[in-house]
């Protein structure tokens, strides 16, 4: 059994392709995060403002709300290679913008606010088609194996970036995004060294009804549509890391090294529940497990807004970020499961909208409930918040919860 096991994760590591797409994500995972501690705390630091902070995600938002059905359309159509090239091409030249706009000390907010769009926009176009690409790479036999370990690495670089974002930001503000685009510069290089070993298949012409198919299937299938909503909502209401700066400079008083390892936290209990999914797959009640998942999201939401300890606020994220791991885990294989090749860039684009509004837009709303009610109450009431859409999705979703198994 080991000895096949070795044989197969061989023959994985070894495939053509599939070496270049792993380290062009991790790469591109590690310059993102490493940018995103520094957004935050240069935007913090210039304006002391929640709203800001939160303003940021909704600048990252906004491009992924308007550009989702386009997306899809080209990710199903075009070289999805050339689509995460050009993506990377953008976000590199940003961070060197950025670099340039910090030495010649015209940074404002207004600056960074269009800085990040520019990246969200890129960032819209690159994700779903990056997922969709990874079929292209790999044999079917190994694309389940193919998935875990791109998973498991990029859960590595989510631990590395914020932290190592952190550290360079302490010795300059420039420092992250400069590093930031030598990542991305190798990126780029590593995804013009992918060979496609499986073509996609021609699509059928552009019409309103193929433009908007995505959303179609997802709304007529009940157990997607409740699965990435449910995710939705939950991530949404307990978007209370977004509001990181302010615990790290405020209330845990730990400067941008502490920023660093909260923002690290999550990434270190998705990491942990990776593995031990990887060791013991999900195999029964998946559907009500995703639901408990999420649900404690929302109790470790709370606990990480009560905190007062930065090594209690990191063991709260470190739950936060496994309970999310489990959701994120079913949902995607679900989404997998019951999406057929020739619409999964749509589909895709559709789930990354989802994600990204629960992400961005949760940040938003975060900063937003901040400024009016302090970061400490915001993040009670998120979770508070999340706890009951668990509930109420028991209810409007129960062929969700009567999920049993992803086998098959």
């Amino acid at each position: 059994m080991n000895s096949l096991a070795r044989q197969t994760s061989d023959s994985l590591l070894h495939h053509p392709g599939y070496l270049h797409l792993a380290s062009s994500r991790v790469l591109t995972a590690l310059a993102t995060q490493a940018m995103t501690i520094a957004v935050g705390w240069m935007i913090y630091d210039l304006t002391h403002s929640a709203f800001a902070l939160g303003f940021v995600g909704f600048c990252q938002f906004l491009p992924r709300f308007f550009l989702t059905l386009v997306v899809g359309q080209v990710a199903d159509r075009f070289d999805r290679r050339m689509i995460v090239f050009l993506c990377q091409t953008v976000q590199a030249l940003v961070a060197l913008c950025i670099v340039l706009a910090i030495w010649e000390g015209w940074v404002t907010s207004a600056v960074i606010f269009a800085a990040v769009t520019l990246l969200g926009a890129a960032t819209a176009f690159q994700q779903p088609t990056s997922t969709a690409l990874l079929p292209n790479v790999v044999p079917a036999s190994l694309l389940q194996q193919a998935v875990a370990t791109s998973t498991s690495l990029q859960q590595a670089a989510f631990i590395i970036g914020p932290a190592a974002g952190g550290l360079l930001y302490g010795l300059s503000p420039a420092a992250p995004f400069l590093v930031a685009v030598v990542l991305m510069a190798v990126a780029c290089i590593h995804i013009l060294c992918i060979r496609i070993e499986r073509r996609v298949a021609p699509r059928e012409p552009v019409t309103l009804t193929s433009v908007f198919a995505g959303v179609a299937f997802v709304r007529s299938r009940p157990i997607i549509l409740g699965a990435i909503s449910l995710d939705l909502f939950a991530v949404l209401l307990g978007g209370a890391t977004a509001l990181m700066p302010i615990f790290a400079s405020d209330i845990l008083h730990a400067g941008p090294w502490g920023l660093g390892f909260l923002r690290a936290a999550p990434a270190v209990g998705a990491l942990g529940m990776a593995i031990l999914l990887a060791r013991r797959p999900l195999r029964t009640n998946v559907g009500k497990r995703m639901m408990m998942a999420c649900a404690v999201f929302g109790i470790a939401t709370i606990g990480f807004s009560l905190s007062s300890s930065i090594l209690l606020s990191v063991a709260c994220l470190a739950v936060l970020g496994a309970a999310d791991t489990v959701s994120v885990v079913v949902r995607s294989s679900l989404v997998q499961l019951l999406t057929p090749d020739e619409m999964r860039g749509r589909v895709n684009a559709v789930n990354s909208l989802f994600i990204g509004t629960s992400n961005q837009l949760g940040e938003f709303e975060s900063g937003l409930l901040a400024g009016l009610l302090g970061p400490v109450a915001t993040g009670v009431i998120g979770g508070l918040g999340t706890l009951v859409v668990v509930v109420l999705w028991f209810r409007l979703f129960p062929e969700l919860a009567k999920v049993k198994t992803l086998e098959g």
